[in-house]
């Protein structure tokens, strides 16, 4: 999976924790909902949280003689 595809995905991710957010913030939602709303929304963010590890680990640094080394 590439840097764009990764990108893309914690984008859609980060629009379907907005989604969840937006539902539990319905007054209409049942209880039972609201539980799986809020496990629903924790799997998400386990996986951006996977997600931006894996992203961090491949960012280079530059060092003073203008060589790349990962992070």
């Amino acid at each position: 999976m590439g840097e764009t595809e990764k990108k893309e995905d914690l984008e859609v991710m980060f629009r379907d924790l907005e989604e969840v957010i937006e539902k539990m913030e319905n007054s209409e939602v049942t209880l039972e909902q609201s539980f799986e709303l809020y496990d629903r929304g924790m799997q998400l963010l386990k996986k951006c949280n996977r997600t931006i590890n894996e992203v961090e680990k491949k960012v280079l640094v530059l060092d003073e003689d203008g060589e790349t080394h990962e992070f």
